[in-house]
């Protein structure tokens, strides 16, 4: 069924056969459908027992399931070995002779009741004639993500949400960094917040139209845009840098950045990327003279995320042309380095885009790699280390969000898919389908659907590799954090495959292994005590939100699609509580823009909405909003009246305050409401010709924003604040309306 829920819309043959054969299977021809079964089918019979397993532990029943399942019985009198080694180290064995039958299920070796974990198994099955040999990764997992209670108690929770990039201050380079961040949470567990939420931080290239959170070159790291050059602990080992951020012409370039009211990522990362060089020498030396503790934590942390790590810093030292810089901006902006030169250009190996590198720089594992990894040994270290000075920073923020009483902390999120050229494909590029992109079929918003440019993971592939990058994905997310948002949660049960060359209409479904993916996250999240958030908005499957209740995962409220049977606003009582509740996303009006028209009317001028006649149609709804909007706020007692309150903060705290008195676990105030931005940070379905989407700052620095009286009214939390951080709450409340 389409989004309306009455139009059946069936996949064409053309579709299957195009969707099957980005997968490396020909389905053309009768012929080629059957050899293609028989391949598949014989692939099925080599594969002694499946590569990863996933088992959920509900109780002691559980146990008799962790059994061994073969792919067929073996002949009567095969001698068998399962030898089982646990995630902590223990192994254990045992022996015998097949007894024959059509029964396949071996009892696993377990010494004691079955741990959460990973766990290795491995199968020898022995005849007169052959030997065979088969292993499993073993994946064992609770029956549920951690629950809010396990966190916040009887509590309801609020927090703040921000896009990091958006956030002004005093002190940064004309981008938020993780020390604005330590500020945000500062502020947050002052005023009683639980959370802090993110847009994702994964890694970027900076410049151009690689920009968007959403479609990052890495999911696995993080973006070096984030990073306070000033905090670095390096800063004081090199004088001349640090004499350098005094200098005249940087100030002024820092402040004209600052004061900007877009983001200008290239320019501040043709700032940032050479004063990191400098720093990174500086460490490198001292970690040759003396075996500091920062060197020490250097050298433990590189092991840990391995081959990753190491594909993910040659992929990016590549891409800047493996010392052959670009002039940057010019003599103007020389930086905190000598030469003036900024992280864009793209190198001399054919830019960001792996796919317009020279033939034997394509493969990551060809002998021209190597050769480069032996060669430019320190500007990989480079990528290296700044990873690492990304997490220290990062977990400063979530100690600091500790510090302050936060129960949740830092709420990262996990985009759904990564850039086509990027440093995840190059380095994993069997993972990803090449000759396919993901996005969703066509629905009210878009008659064509949407095609979001990022490469589509082969299912298939992913069991091969036994789910490593999902699990390595997810543990990233939840690192420093106490809560994940997966975007597009969607994509765990199925995602919309549109084939090169073809059209948002002519796109399929693909379906991914819910149970397991689900069962890692609940894995994940207990290991890490955090919370999780699915996005489900949009186009959702009958079978999904039952599955996410049943693990755990809270779902997304967005108070502008929350209506009831006749199109008002849905009432307070009425939120599904495993929830979080918010008023908007990145990709929606702000309260601001909404109450006012704002998206009505850039969306008529971008050509989103194609004739006056519906522009007309599109505001008289809108009013229409705006009349239900004023009803509900009245009925729920959080407005006196259903008349506009004259200040404009005031209606942003009322709806503010309604969320708050929802049952729903967490809600999350954006700080673009609290400041009254008008326009939205995204506005999708446009490129950048036509909308700066991703660049929009604050119109207030955070310093700003802690003393303006017209956030403190939109900062209306009802009683989920606790302590001295209770802000605006019941007769306070009373005023802030009133006045």
């Amino acid at each position: 069924m389409d989004q309306t829920g009455t139009e059946r819309r069936e996949t064409t043959p053309e579709t299957m056969v195009a969707v099957l054969a980005t997968m490396g299977i020909d389905a053309s021809s009768d012929a080629a459908v059957e050899a293609a079964l028989r391949a598949l089918r014989t692939e099925a019979r080599h594969e002694l027992i499946a590569p990863v397993r996933v088992v959920e532990i509900q109780d002691d029943t559980a146990v008799r399931h962790l059994s061994l399942r073969l792919a067929s019985p073996p002949s009567a009198g095969t001698r068998w070995i399962v030898e089982l080694e646990t995630e902590r180290g223990g192994t254990t064995r045992e022996t015998g002779t097949w007894p024959g039958g059509r029964r396949a299920e071996l009892a696993l070796p377990w010494t004691e009741y079955p741990e959460l974990g990973y766990h290795h198994v491995r199968l020898t099955l022995s005849s007169e004639t052959r030997e065979r040999l088969g292993e499993q990764l073993l994946i064992v997992v609770p029956s549920r993500c951690v629950m809010p209670r396990a966190l916040l108690g009887e509590r309801r929770a609020f927090g703040f949400v921000a896009n990091l990039y958006t956030v002004r201050s005093e002190r940064n380079w004309g981008v938020g960094d993780f020390t604005d961040l330590q500020e945000l949470v500062g502020w947050g567990g002052e005023v009683g917040a639980a959370f802090v939420g993110l847009n994702p931080l994964h890694a970027l290239l900076n410049r151009g139209q690689h920009i968007s959170p959403y479609s990052p070159v890495s999911r696995l790291f993080r973006n070096p845009l984030y990073l306070d050059v000033e905090a670095i602990p390096e800063l004081r080992l090199v004088p001349n840098v640090a004499q350098r951020l005094g200098r005249p012409e940087l100030q002024a370039e820092l402040n004209a950045l600052r004061e900007a009211p877009h983001v200008h990522y290239e320019r501040v990362m043709a700032l940032k990327w050479p004063g990191l060089e400098e720093l990174h020498r500086a460490f490198v030396e001292r970690e040759r003279a003396s075996a500091s503790a920062r060197a020490r934590k250097y050298g433990e942390s590189r092991p840990a995320r391995g081959r990753e790590l190491t594909g993910y810093a040659t992929g990016r030292a590549i891409e800047r042309g493996g010392g052959a810089r670009s002039q940057g901006l010019g003599a103007r902006n020389q930086g905190l380095g000598a030469r003036g030169e900024g992280q864009g250009g793209g190198g001399g190996r054919g830019g960001g885009d792996w796919h317009r590198w020279p033939q034997e720089f394509q493969s990551p594992g060809s002998d021209a790699v190597r050769r480069f990894q032996v060669e430019h040994a320190r500007e990989i270290d480079l990528h290296r280390w700044v990873q690492f000075e990304l997490d220290r920073q990062l977990g400063a923020a979530a100690a600091r969000a500790k510090q302050a009483g936060m129960p949740i902390g830092l709420y990262q999120d996990l985009a759904i898919g990564s850039s086509p050229g990027g440093a995840d494909t190059w380095a994993m590029p069997r993972l990803f389908v090449d000759n396919a992109s993901i996005g969703v079929p066509p629905d009210p918003y878009s008659a064509t659907g949407q095609n979001w440019g990022l490469p589509p993971i082969d299912p298939r592939a992913l069991r091969r590799d036994c789910y490593r990058y999902f699990v390595r994905l997810v543990r990233s997310g939840f690192r420093h954090a106490g809560a994940l948002r997966i975007d597009h949660v969607m994509g765990l049960f199925r995602l919309f495959w549109i084939p090169k060359g073809l059209t948002g209409r002519e796109g399929a479904f693909v379906r991914y292994p819910a149970n397991d993916l689900l069962g890692i996250l609940a894995l994940e999240s207990a290991r890490h005590r955090a919370l999780v958030v699915g996005e489900d908005l949009g186009t959702v499957p009958e079978e999904v939100p039952a599955a996410l209740q049943k693990w755990g995962v809270l779902s997304s409220k967005v108070f502008y699609f929350e209506r009831d049977n006749r199109g008002g606003f849905k009432e307070a009582a009425q939120y599904e509580p495993l929830s979080l509740a918010t008023a908007n996303t990145h990709d929606m009006a702000t309260l601001a823009g909404f109450w006012e028209g704002r998206d009505v009317e850039l969306r008529a001028k971008v050509g989103l909405i194609e004739s006056e006649t519906a522009a007309a149609r599109a505001r008289d709804e809108r009013e229409r909003d705006r009349g239900a909007l004023l009803e509900r706020l009245a009925t729920d007692g959080v407005l006196p009246s259903p008349r506009a309150p004259g200040d404009p903060a005031a209606l942003r705290g009322a709806i503010h305050d309604f969320l708050c008195r929802t049952p729903a676990a967490l809600v999350g105030l954006a700080l673009d409401d609290l400041a009254g931005e008008a326009d939205a940070v995204n506005l999708p379905g446009v490129g950048p010709d036509r909308h700066p989407s991703w660049t929009r700052k604050m119109s207030l620095t955070i310093e700003e924003m802690r003393e303006s009286e017209e956030v403190r009214a939109a900062l209306r939390c009802g009683d989920r604040a606790s302590g001295e951080g209770r802000v605006a709450s019941g007769e306070q409340a009373k005023d802030v309306v009133e006045h």
